[in-house]
């Protein structure tokens, strides 16, 4: 049985992992434990009198929906919640319940490593069916496409009127349209030639070539981390990767510009595809236009799918088939005002 003193309940809430807020009816922060101190980035002092939505950068949170399921006596979750702190996202799991009518204790559990587990098998189930089935539809496609094209070149060569061979030529050219789309379907058949060296001349080829295609009213920004070793990969297929997604960030500031940032930076100890890395190269391409659609973010690198007019939607589809080939990850975070996507390279030594 044990024995002494009981801690009160101050130092039970000091111990939580958990994120413990004590609000007033205009969201005013009047208690944080240190686990909210952390997550918010400021102290007790700091945090006493404000409104916690003052000191977010983003708040996924509906907050009507949850003073109206609180005014009516009912508690309160909601199992995402995502909210930004110096610019950087957290996925948490909130409740709140209503004490003495003037004031509302509210509890955030942080779920982002779960969810980003739970994502990237759920992710890399989809794209394996995904890729399955595209692969099965594009050889079906093909078939008859070299048939169709044969058979319009026979028909050419047969036809007694010059002039008609300008049908004939549409079709062969359609035809060859159709192969080439259902070839980027499939994507790079063969492994590309890896070379060790600096992912920053990639880096810089991409800022390169954007320079030259933005407007005068996008800025573009580096951030290298000088630090970062060589890594093995092949030049041609990454900058394929980063460019997709680089213009991808310019077409999405449109008309009204913005800023796109290119980074690089070493993460320690990652594990990717089962695989634990002690070194991971990570390439990020931030920008702060208005942020994917959150109907889209799901199935974003989905083939077809795509948030832009016009657009076919492979871009990000072969983005990642070509980053899983070199054993690495792509994953975004998007909120409006801001989208990052980071390409995880792994660092053999």
């Amino acid at each position: 049985m044990a024995t002494g003193t009981l801690p009160d309940a101050g130092q039970i809430l000091n111990s939580l992992i958990n994120s413990i807020l004590l609000l007033d009816k205009n969201l005013a922060i009047h208690y944080s434990n240190p686990a909210a101190q952390q997550l918010l980035a400021q102290s007790s002092r700091k945090l006493s009198g404000t409104p916690l939505p003052e000191l977010l950068g983003y708040f996924s949170l509906n907050i009507d929906l949850m003073l109206d399921s609180l005014n009516s006596g009912q508690g309160f979750t909601d199992n995402e919640v995502t909210i930004v702190v110096d610019g950087r996202a957290h996925i948490m799991s909130l409740t709140a319940q209503r004490i003495q009518n003037d004031y509302i204790l509210m509890e955030m559990a942080p779920m982002d490593n779960q969810r980003k587990l739970s994502q990237e098998q759920l992710q890399h189930a989809q794209q394996l069916a995904a890729r399955d089935l595209v692969r099965g539809l594009a050889h079906e496609i093909k078939n008859p496409l070299g048939g169709l094209r044969g058979a319009a070149q026979l028909l050419s060569k047969a036809l007694p009127d010059p002039s008609l061979t300008e049908y004939t030529k549409v079709i062969i050219e359609q035809a060859d349209r159709l192969r080439n789309l259902v070839d980027r379907l499939l994507g790079p058949q063969q492994p590309g030639l890896h070379v060790t060296q600096s992912i920053h001349q990639v880096a810089e080829r991409i800022f390169q070539l954007v320079s030259l295609e933005k407007a005068n009213n996008v800025t573009l920004v580096r951030d290298y981390d000088p630090s970062l070793p060589e890594l093995m990969h092949d030049p041609d297929q990454i900058e394929q990767v980063l460019l997709n997604i680089t213009r991808n960030a310019l077409q999405a500031l449109g008309e009204e510009g913005g800023s796109i940032t290119i980074r690089t930076r070493t993460a320690f100890q990652l594990t990717l595809h089962g695989v634990r890395y002690r070194l991971v190269a990570r390439i990020d391409i931030a920008d702060d236009g208005p942020g994917v659609p959150a109907h889209l973010q799901d199935t974003l690198f989905y083939p077809m799918v795509s948030g832009r007019e016009g657009g076919t939607g492979l871009g990000l589809s072969i983005a990642r088939n070509l980053i899983d080939q070199h054993s690495g990850k792509i994953e975004f975070n998007s909120w409006p005002g801001h989208t990052e996507f980071s390409v995880y390279l792994p660092i053999r030594q």
